[in-house]
């Protein structure tokens, strides 16, 4: 893997976008830790009241790489992310790859997850911490309990059925499919992986996981459970109720469009007309007629069997063929194999990684 991506770095521009938030003892080994498989590295400060942003800032005239953006106030990590993405791609970054400044992110593993993107396989590409058992072990109870719960939601939220850690935030994504989502509407906060899936849901983007473990140095999370449970469920149920809309009345009229447009009138009308009955018929006193119990039980009965038909076309609904340009190479054929000067250069740096003598230049 690491010779593949040696071979590709003159024809891939790789971009690294790093939200940084009070982590002044962590951003600089994140930033040390980043291999020159990156071409530029975005650092978001995103109004630190810590050293962060003098220290990114010190790192930035040692790697002519890292070029660092400083928000005034703290904006929420979507917002730093909008900025950093908006930056990269304005730097003409083929893949941005997000990594976090607390030094949570498998740094290593971006080659596993950048390869999808580069051969065209996907537009989107995302960890998967609970593939690991054994490290997953070691994550806390709650916030194991919480994350599940979480990613069941979120996948309702999102559509994508198929993903089992949709809320992981150790994410790529390629800049012909990023430069598609509307920006400027995606949410601000700690909601934003979930608002990008729902965004790239209605764009029809394929999606892919790869295993990561899961890491916990110690960190305190800035991610509070009453937060979670004050905010997320109400955005949640208005990205479904987004995508529903958009994806069956707006984009399309389909079968699970038809299910829809059926099933809820009848079941609300159901549950509505035998609520009353029974309220009116209890009141008096009075035995309800046959007629008066069968048809609100139909109803219902129906209604859910619509819901359900509707479910099941929604869960094999998951978007699978890429809407990127096709594999970057192809993309960028000029860039792909690089002068012969940077061929040569690429296999003494190969040979210096390997200890291969027959690889050095000169």
């Amino acid at each position: 893997m690491t010779s593949l991506l040696l071979r590709k770095r003159s024809g891939v521009h790789m971009a690294a976008v790093v939200p940084a938030y009070n982590v002044g003892k962590e951003i600089g080994g994140v930033l040390r830790s980043l291999p020159p498989l990156f071409t530029t590295i975005v650092v978001v400060n995103d109004g630190s009241t810590d050293d962060t942003g003098a220290v990114v800032d010190h790192y930035a005239t040692l790697d002519p790489r890292i070029v660092v953006l400083h928000h005034e106030r703290n904006c929420g990590i979507g917002a730093a992310m909008i900025t950093g993405f908006r930056k990269a791609i304005d730097a003409g970054a083929d893949i941005l790859v997000k990594l976090d400044g607390d030094g949570q992110m498998p740094v290593w593993l971006v080659p596993q997850l950048v390869e999808p993107l580069i051969s065209g396989e996907a537009d989107y590409t995302k960890g998967n911490r609970f593939r690991d058992f054994t490290t997953l072990r070691r994550m806390p109870v709650i916030r194991r309990i919480g994350n599940v719960a979480l990613s069941f939601l979120a996948k309702a939220a999102t559509g994508y059925w198929n993903l089992f850690d949709p809320t992981n935030g150790f994410v790529a994504v390629r800049a012909d499919v990023l430069s598609q989502v509307p920006l400027k509407r995606i949410d601000r906060t700690y909601f934003f992986e979930t608002s990008m899936l729902s965004h790239l849901y209605v764009l029809g983007a394929a999606v892919k996981e790869i295993p990561i473990p899961a890491q916990y140095n110690g960190e305190t999370s800035s991610l509070s459970i009453p937060r979670v449970l004050r905010q997320f469920p109400l955005r949640l149920f208005a990205s479904f109720v987004r995508r529903i809309v958009l994806k069956n009345f707006v984009y399309d009229f389909n079968l699970e469009s038809l299910n829809l447009a059926c099933g809820i009138p009848l079941l609300l009308g159901g549950i509505i007309y035998g609520g009353l009955k029974w309220i009116w018929y209890t009141s008096h006193q009075l035995p309800a007629p046959t007629g008066t119990v069968v048809l609100p039980a139909m109803a219902i009965t129906l209604g859910m069997q619509l819901l359900i038909s509707a479910a099941h076309l929604d869960l094999s609904a998951v978007p699978r063929e890429p809407i990127n340009r096709g594999a970057i190479a192809s993309v960028h054929p000029e860039r792909s194999e690089g002068s012969p000067a940077q061929r040569s250069a690429l296999e003494a740096d190969h040979a210096g990684a390997t200890g291969d003598p027959s690889l050095r230049s000169g």
